[in-house]
């Protein structure tokens, strides 16, 4: 077996046995038999449209279902939509205008682009009008 990296043998003395031992008893209890896809090609991803350097970054976010912040935005922007279309209370519907467009701007603000090409803030006017009259 090769040395472990970064001298982890040396901080954790036995650690690589105790690893092996576990796996050994894993195997003999039959814990890698019939798994999912066994016998299987691996499935390889075409992730042709991502630079090399980021690509194994972008395979450990994509396995811990880590989204981009843009996409987790939209993701928010379309939840919180939804939610305002079934809302009935005036001081509730307010507060979600609110979140709503500040999501919005915060999305606007991510992006490197043109701000002739941002999100609209929905639901501005209604925002406007709803100060304007509560200062009359």
């Amino acid at each position: 077996m090769a040395p472990a990296p970064c001298g982890i043998d040396q901080m954790f003395p036995g650690f690589e046995k105790l690893i092996e031992s576990r796996i050994k008893k894993a195997q003999d209890e039959g814990a890698f038999e019939n798994l999912p896809g066994s016998g299987q090609p691996l499935p390889i991803e075409d992730d042709r449209h991502i630079p090399e350097d980021l690509r194994m970054a972008h395979k450990v976010l994509k396995n811990a279902d880590c989204l981009p912040p843009e996409v987790q935005l939209r993701k928010e922007i379309r939840t919180t939509e939804d939610l305002l279309a079934g809302m009935t209370d005036t001081v509730l519907k307010y507060r979600t205008i609110k979140k709503l467009n500040f999501l919005i701007m915060k999305l606007n603000a991510l992006k490197d682009a043109n701000p002739a090409y941002d999100i609209p803030q929905r639901y501005y006017g209604e925002v406007v009008e709803r100060l304007g009259a509560d200062k009359a």
